[in-house]
């Protein structure tokens, strides 16, 4: 007897429609077809111990199962409940009637129980638009798939639970997940504060101007002086995660197999902070079976580098072309999958190899030291990074100050405002959506300067020793500036404030 049911596969964040074909005939065997790795010819022990356990049997006859399409490669344990129930139905140990109008996913382990599993938003999602009526999968898991509408998502403990709701018209109760009630009310909860950071006013000030134009920022500053704790607190100042992003958001968690149990929809704004031993597909994404790295994992939020220099400079590299595109794209042989990308790049870094630079009373980095450390990042990188900020230690004045400074949700309101004026102005601009964005083309319309604030930049770039690459940033920066003013027009103290933040470019750094 020929029996069909359904599971699904991902590919990058998308999910696929996968046909499990199960045939039961004369004779003795099991072939399973359709390219499936090692972890799925593996599950015929797993579905025989598991079906033994809960009461049914491995039929004795020839079993042929076949995963279309077939020349799609399928990977993972997540197709165990979706053959096991094919089996059964084609050995007629139970009904199969109705298994054609559900999606059925899950790992088995030996007693018939559910492991949780991969990609379950993307597979939901699909399942949706393919007109499933419902999704069976692991309770863990059934959060996440209930934030999909129009869908009946059925969270199982046990693979006896899904044999009696076909079999024996035993009703399970769908799990509900009101998504907008939750996502509103958590999308504001965060760990950190600002207003538990004391003194650096003047580096608030710059990471407040990067979360109201979405720039790129480089810390560079001494041991202690408070760069990490400065960058964890940056998802806090940052303008809320619409629905839609969220959905984004959470699809490449899910794939990544990032989410908790408990989770169902992710409501801030992703905080990522690799170690510098990082590889470099783990940081862009990659391998065998290809996954996301940590730079799609930030998708609509913070990558956070911290100590830039110790990264490996080829691994560094290449977050160039993602920085500039926003997605990744990962090209195999037989296939190319290209992941979102968008994320706000956040670097911390000593200014010289004994942390102390100008202010080293040993002076223990001599200018052959200091011109190497310096040369792990390239000028192309830094060229995509808009604001270098100088922190310097905390006085112990500030340190001892007990009143709290401005909190996260002020500075955020301001950042929101700001916002609102870019997405307004940048609404004709295709792909534009805050300042950071803006192309060389969109400099001269939106960046315009009076002759004040020419002279002012023209000024800075020859006595200040500014590079040429400054000159775009400057003028982004100058623009968001501009934003937090509620001005429409660039001014000469906007210019002014937005030289300042390019350290490395002034005559002093080694570069």
């Amino acid at each position: 007897m020929l029996i069909k049911t359904y599971g699904s596969s991902v590919y990058g964040v998308n999910a696929q429609l996968i046909t499990v074909e199960v045939n039961v005939d004369k004779g003795v065997g099991y072939q399973l077809v359709g390219m499936p790795d090692m972890a799925i010819k593996e599950s015929a022990h797993r579905i025989s111990a598991a079906l033994k356990n809960c009461g049914y049997k491995m039929p004795g006859k020839k079993i042929t199962v076949n995963m279309a399409p077939a020349d799609l490669r399928k990977e993972g344990s997540a197709y165990d409940l979706t053959i096991a129930m094919g089996i059964l139905a084609a050995s007629e140990q139970i009904k199969g009637d109705h298994l054609d109008q559900y999606l059925i996913m899950g790992e088995l382990s030996l007693d018939g129980s559910l492991q949780p599993i991969k990609g379950v938003l993307p597979i939901a999602i699909q399942a949706r638009e393919d007109d499933f009526k419902g999704f069976f999968l692991p309770k863990q898991n059934a959060k996440e798939a209930a934030i999909v509408n129009d869908l009946e998502v059925y969270g199982i403990d046990n693979i006896k639970e899904v044999i009696d709701f076909f079999d024996k018209n035993i009703q399970l109760n769908p799990t509900i997940v009101n998504t907008r009630e939750e996502f509103f009310e958590n999308n504001n909860k965060f760990q950190f504060d600002f207003s538990e950071v004391k003194g650096q006013e003047n580096v608030k000030r710059a990471l407040e101007i990067a979360a109201a134009g979405g720039h790129n920022v480089l810390l560079i500053g001494p041991p202690g002086s408070g760069k990490t704790m400065l960058a964890k607190r940056i998802p806090s100042i940052l303008p809320p995660l619409t629905l839609s992003e969220a959905l984004e958001t959470t699809k490449i968690h899910s794939v990544a197999g990032k989410l908790g149990s408990e989770s169902s929809l992710m409501t801030v704004r992703p905080y990522r902070n690799p170690h510098h031993t990082i590889s470099g597909v783990a940081l862009v994404g990659g391998g065998s079976y290809p996954q996301p790295g940590e730079i799609s994992l930030s998708h609509n939020g913070v990558l956070f580098l911290d100590e830039l220099p110790e990264f490996n400079r080829q691994v560094l590299e290449v977050m160039r072309q993602p920085l500039e595109d926003r997605i990744v794209t990962i090209s195999r042989a037989k296939f190319t999958i290209t992941y979102p990308a968008s994320f706000m790049l956040i670097a911390s870094m000593n200014p010289s190899p004994s942390g102390y630079f100008p202010n080293d009373p040993k002076n223990t980095s001599t200018i052959q030291e200091m011109q190497r450390y310096m040369n792990k990042i390239s000028g192309p990188l830094l060229d995509r990074i808009d604001i270098h900020v100088e922190v310097s230690p905390v006085p112990f004045d500030d340190l001892s100050d007990k009143r709290k400074g401005e909190s996260s949700s002020e500075i955020r309101a301001r950042v929101v405002e700001a916002r609102k004026i870019q997405t307004q102005r940048y609404k004709r601009a295709e792909g534009i959506h805050y300042n950071a964005q803006i192309g060389p083309k969109q400099l001269d319309e939106f960046c315009l300067l009076d002759d004040i604030s020419k002279n002012l930049l023209k000024s800075a770039i020859e006595k200040l020793g500014l590079s040429a690459r400054a000159y775009d940033r400057i003028l982004r920066v100058g623009r968001t500036i501009a934003d937090l003013d509620k001005s429409e027009v660039i001014q000469a103290h906007h210019i002014g404030e937005a030289i300042q933040y390019r350290s490395l470019d002034r005559e002093g750094w080694c570069k």
